[in-house]
């Protein structure tokens, strides 16, 4: 069987024909046979008495003896107008492509993804749960109003016992009647529902003839007790028959107390209640899992009777304002039986409405519930929804939901619960509205829906009214189930659900981060608003986890991507090796928690390969502007898998769910001595490339001996401080001018800068070193140099170093410069030399003469240097050249501890407002 991101059309045509989809896609005998309903016994039979339910019988009088016939219009109206935005959201859904199992689950699952999907599935199943209690019970008091032993109508039968213990027992025979239809499967449920469809329409017709049949007559209402125990005296009801002035009378609102309550009623209340009896337009979309064409059979069937539903509602509007006086309306809202040639028809038709919506509801919900189970987003508490019988019939999420709605029953009075389900109800609906806006938002190529009649517009007026309603109908339940939701999403989210569905939110994202960066524009960058945009080349990640974090850090909400060449001619391979590969980069990318894209190429060489990333990355106004290299030295790689914690893995080397490891899906580090795929030739013509390119150049050293914790974002400032420290002058060039002002001086001091924001190294004290000649006035330049850092915001400590200071060299007051003059090897080793012990004397004063790096002890109480920044020169002209400028590098840094090594080309400060 196809996968959910088979393609629909294939899986179709190399099927058997007219073997239809299994239920909720799983397998499983029966699984084609279940599919059996039609559109009427499967979408309009249950739609029809779920938005009938007891509403029709005994709530019209209540509607129109408040609100007034003009009132009653508008709020049906309303009604009808929210509840068709939602059918209409439905109905494009519904035939974009296969509809399994689940109903309006399926649909908000599939598209809002299994997070949001899971949460407004599980309190849609709650609220049918609670909704079958609520007609049961309902049920129940209606045939207790007529043969219970406390029956106040006159045409009370009492003969049956009352108490909370009777009324249980009732429930649960009733329960018990209602799942045992359920549980034989869809077949007998569609046949009992068209019974009972049956018995409501001839209950409703003989409403309809009555009102033309029976002449006026005087209707006694049943005594109301009054204060202290009294009654009030009895008042009649007129039945008028056809009169225009009952009719006039009946067309203004004439708001009172409600006498099974008595509250007094406003619109919002009269509305609500009316809303409330309207909600059942899923009960259809429900079954999908059983009907045979669901894709055709839900926007059909759901149309047509929601259709019929307000024709009848209107039409019972206005019978009885033209025959029935105002008082008849308010003080009997069972009138109808008052004015039915057979009253009795009448009670059969409100059992059959509360036994059909008991039935619809408990058989939706395990629908819904055995959806969920099958999903398994919810683990092992809802195991046994799965099981289903060789005919496909989910009998035990029937029997699992019964059990829930005898724990409900337990309650006994659950009017308070009447409110709650409701809001449940359109939250669901709301949910499926935001699945359509969101699939028609995202402007998805394969979201071309059969049925045209919607458009963005209608889907996110049903959002804002489904919202609207639920808080006028219950802000405290509104807000409640808000927050259900989210703290269900949260759970799912932990706990981590099926990928393959496909999210909506992706296509969203796409479509409008394509739209804004076709207004990022190039053109209007401005050094204001300059961000670092980096790209690390990455060999093999087991060697440059720190290094990988460090780079996460520095980028300061920029665009950050790793990059990695494979080795390799297309012309000679069967296929691409570069794509497999994503998958193991991106988990990596999980993994170490950095904020990276991956790019991936195929080269004949690294250097050719970086010479790709450099162009291609990124897209539009987001592309790379500085490169970021790992030192090439001698030191043997560290494999940092085995040492982080974040990439420990089982001892059998499988994650859990059974995928490989991360450590095996990238090779080990290379041995010591062994070949490298980067020579050191290649190394710095990679570097002199990016520098022709415009390209900002980073090197980064010994990062591996930072300590963990400022490399984490979670890394507090109660730990010793440390110091940044900066070297802003080439110091293999010390009398080539005042470095600290030039553009890759300035870079040096933005890019310390930004890692000083970086929560990680708040505690770290920027320390920048101005060195001075011995013939120079002391504090002169210090003086320029704080002057500079005032206007650029810098807030930095600044220490003047005299050249010849821990060096012990005269080369230190020569001219030249060792990779362009006239320097030997010796003399420009020599210089190396001599720079690096200047650093490193530096770094011994802070730490007390302890050895390099950040892990010297700090003897004296100084906090210990834990990054150095130098600047890094301009690779010489001759390639020839290009070891020996490597070799001073090395010599330059050697010992210095985590050091990052920058050249700048492109002005990155502004003292401008």
């Amino acid at each position: 069987m196809a996968s959910e991101s088979s393609p629909l059309l294939a899986y179709r045509l190399l099927g058997e024909e007219g073997v239809a989809l299994p239920a909720n896609g799983a397998g499983g005998p029966g699984g084609a046979s279940a599919r059996k309903l039609s559109t009427f016994l499967g979408v309009v039979v249950p739609t029809v008495l779920s938005m009938f339910s007891i509403v029709v019988f005994m709530r019209i009088g209540f509607v129109v003896g408040h609100a007034g016939l003009l009132q009653a219009l508008a709020m049906l109206l309303v009604a009808y107008f929210i509840l068709a935005l939602t059918v209409l959201s439905v109905c494009a859904i519904a035939t974009n492509g296969a509809v399994r199992g689940g109903g309006a689950y399926f649909m908000i699952s599939r598209t809002l993804g299994p997070e949001v999907g899971g949460s407004i599935g599980l309190m849609f199943y709650l609220a049918n749960v609670c909704g079958c209690a609520v007609y049961v019970l309902g049920l129940v008091e209606a045939v207790l109003d007529v043969f219970g032993a406390d029956a106040t109508g006159p045409n009370g039968l009492r003969v049956l016992p009352q108490g909370y213990g009777w009324n249980l027992l009732y429930g649960s025979l009733l329960l018990g009647l209602v799942g045992g239809v359920c549980t034989l499967g869809a077949g007998l449920y569609a046949r009992a529902s068209f019974l009972t469809f049956l018995l409501v329409s001839g209950s409703l017709a003989s409403v309809l003839v009555s009102f033309v049949a029976v002449g006026p007559r005087d209707i006694p209402l049943t005594p109301r007790p009054g204060p202290n125990g009294s009654s009030l005296p009895t008042q009649v009801g007129h039945f008028t028959g056809f009169n225009s002035s009952t009719l006039k009378a009946n067309l203004a609102a004439g708001y009172a107390l409600d006498y099974t309550t008595g509250a007094m009623m406003t619109f919002a209340s009269v509305f609500a209640v009316l809303f409330n009896g309207c909600t059942g337009i899923m009960a259809g979309a429900n079954m999908s899992g059983e009907l045979k064409d669901p894709s055709r059979a839900i926007p059909l069937g759901t149309i047509i009777a929601v259709g019929y539903t307000f024709f009848i509602y209107a039409l019972l509007f206005f019978l009885s304002s033209f025959t029935c006086d105002r008082t008849l309306l308010q003080q009997d809202y069972g009138f109808f039986r008052a004015i039915s040639l057979w009253p009795p028809l009448v009670l059969i038709g409100v059992y059959a409405t509360s036994l059909s919506a008991s039935m619809s509801s408990l058989i939706g919900a395990s629908r819904i519930l055995h959806a969920l189970a099958q999903d398994d987003l919810f683990g092992v508490i809802l195991a046994p929804a799965k099981v289903v019988s060789r005919g496909g019939n989910p009998w035990g999420a029937v029997l699992y939901s019964w059990g829930l709605v005898q724990l409900v029953l337990l309650a006994g009075k659950l009017n308070t619960l009447a409110a709650v389900v409701t809001v449940f109800y359109l939250v669901a609906y709301a949910a499926v509205d935001l699945s359509c806006l969101s699939l028609e938002w995202a402007s998805a190529p394969n979201f071309r829906p059969t049925f045209n009649l919607f458009s963005w517009h209608t889907c996110l007026l049903g959002v804002a009214s489904c919202l609207l309603m639920m808080f006028l109908i219950s802000p405290g339940a509104a807000g409640g189930s808000l927050l259900l939701m989210a703290l269900l999403s949260a759970l799912l989210t932990a706990r981590g659900g099926p990928s393959s569905w496909g999210y909506v939110s992706q296509a969203l994202l796409f479509h409008q981060v394509r739209k804004y960066l076709l207004r990022l524009d190039v053109r209007k960058e401005h050094v204001k608003f300059w961000r670092p945009q980096l790209l690390l080349l990455v060999g093999n990640p087991r060697g440059a986890l720190p290094l990988l974090r460090l780079a996460n850090q520095l980028k300061k909400g920029g665009l950050y991507v790793l990059g990695h060449v494979t080795l390799g001619d297309l012309d000679f391979l069967p296929s691409d090796p570069v794509q497999p590969q994503y998958g193991a980069w991106l988990s990596l990318v999980d993994r170490a928690q950095v904020k990276a894209f991956v790019d991936l190429t195929l080269s004949p060489s690294v250097r050719q390969g970086a010479q790709h990333l450099l162009r291609i990355s990124g897209l539009g106004g987001m592309k790379p502007n500085t490169l970021v290299l790992g030192f090439y030295d001698d030191a043997p790689p560290q494999d940092h898998f085995l040492t982080d914690p974040a990439f420990s893995e089982p001892a059998d080397g499988t994650r859990e769910g059974g995928g490989p490891a991360l450590s095996t899906l990238f090779p080990p580090p290379r041995a010591p001595g062994s070949p490298r795929a980067l020579s050191p030739q290649d190394y710095v013509a990679t570097m002199a490339d990016a520098l022709k390119m415009n390209k900002n150049v980073v090197l980064a050293r010994a990062c591996g001996a930072l300590p963990p914790e400022r490399l984490t974002r979670g890394f507090g400032g109660t730990s010793q401080p440390h110091h940044v420290d900066v070297w802003p002058l080439n110091l293999l060039r010390p009398q080539g001018g005042p470095g600290y002002v030039d553009v890759c001086g300035l870079f040096l001091l933005q890019m310390a800068t930004i890692l000083g924001m970086v929560p990680a190294w708040h505690s770290a004290r920027l320390r920048i070193f101005l060195c001075s000649g011995p013939q120079e006035a002391p504090g002169a330049a210090e003086g320029r140099l704080r002057a500079l850092l005032s206007q650029l915001r810098i807030r930095a400590e600044v220490q003047e170093v005299v050249w010849g200071e821990g060096a012990g060299t005269r080369e230190l007051e020569e001219e030249g410069d060792f990779q362009n003059g006239g320097r030997g090897d010796a003399e420009a080793e020599a210089l190396a030399c001599s720079a690096n012990a200047l650093v490193r004397a530096q770094q011994g004063r802070s730490r007390g003469g302890g050895p390099g790096g950040p892990e010297g002890g700090d003897e004296e109480g100084g906090p210990a240097t834990a990054l150095t920044f130098l600047y890094l020169p301009r690779p010489p002209a001759d390639p020839a050249r290009y070891p020996r400028y490597l070799a001073q590098l090395e010599i330059l840094s050697r010992d210095l501890g985590p050091t990052l090594l920058i050249h700048g080309v492109t002005p990155v400060t502004c003292t401008d407002l």
